[in-house]
């Protein structure tokens, strides 16, 4: 009892928490973090900030780098931004949706490399890459996905079938997408939940997941072995979506749980309400 005395101590000095069993740790300090992305290359957490409203050019957005233990590593690693929201890291750079732009970013050295403007977008959110370099980001507003391919921006598709696309994540032949929902509302719910549908990227076909075509408002969207692995943002309910069946509650945390990463082993995920990141097991 002693030892864990110290231990939760000494989590806390370190701005390090735990609230129930399910947590392995949850850590304060960021304002309004909306995507964790893990980067197995330096073997570090990516946190997007961006400390304001979420489509306002503010100049405010930076990024922060934590351990996979929790601790803070840089709290503005990168800054120069607006509303940073969805990562991805292709090669030497990391990429970060931003409203109307791309920002790229050097991944060593935190530095803002350039800003390429996605034209006719209004909402940009979440960033998937393929091996080869292309870069493909969702705008959920415009029922829009993005590709950045050989240097230039370019619609890759645009179509209603989207349904307020969020979360994106290439699976090979592929693209996993979280779907928001149809009629959203002021507030951001919607009449009808979203879900998950791929799209062929060979064909653009969208093909609604079987038994998760609408079950929440999908924000992150990540694979731990198999298992599709989704946020509810306006629940706060992570979903595990095994392969040809029903989703499943993983845990239930609080509205605002967004764009969450993985190692494989633990989930990483940003509360934005709170200004926190969580750690879960994947499993």
């Amino acid at each position: 009892m002693k030892h864990f005395a110290y231990a939760v101590i000494l989590a806390s000095l370190l701005g390090v928490t735990t609230a129930h069993a399910d947590e392995l740790w949850r850590t304060k300090g960021f304002k309004t973090p909306e995507s964790v992305l893990y980067d197995g290359a330096h073997k570090r957490l990516i946190v997007s900030n961006i400390d304001g409203a979420p489509n306002k050019a503010d100049g405010n957005g930076y990024l922060s780098l934590m351990s996979l233990d929790g601790k803070m590593i840089a709290e503005k690693w990168a800054s120069g931004m607006d509303a940073p929201k969805g990562m991805a890291i292709a090669g030497k750079h990391l990429y970060v949706s931003d409203i109307t732009q791309l920002r790229i970013v050097d991944v060593e050295t935190g530095k803002l490399v350039k800003s390429v403007p996605m034209e006719g977008s209004v909402f940009l959110n979440d960033i998937t890459a393929s091996p080869e370099g292309d870069v493909y980001i969702s705008d959920m507003m415009t029922n829009t996905i993005y590709r950045y391919h050989d240097g230039k921006p370019e619609v890759w598709l645009r179509d209603e079938k989207l349904n307020s696309p969020n979360g994106v994540l290439f699976a090979g032949d592929h693209l996993i997408v979280g779907t928001w929902g149809k009629g959203m509302k002021k507030d951001f719910t919607t009449e009808t939940p979203g879900g998950l549908i791929t799209v062929n990227l060979k064909t653009k076909t969208i093909t609604p997941v079987a038994h998760a075509e609408s079950f929440g408002n999908i924000d992150g969207v990540v694979k731990a072995g198999d298992t599709i692995i989704v946020t509810d943002y306006i629940a706060g309910v992570v979903w595990r979506c095994p392969s040809g069946k029903a989703p499943e509650k993983a845990a239930t945390l609080k509205p605002g749980s967004a764009d969450l990463g993985t190692d494989g082993a633990k989930l990483f995920i940003p509360m934005m309400n709170e200004g926190e990141v969580v750690a879960l097991p994947a499993k």
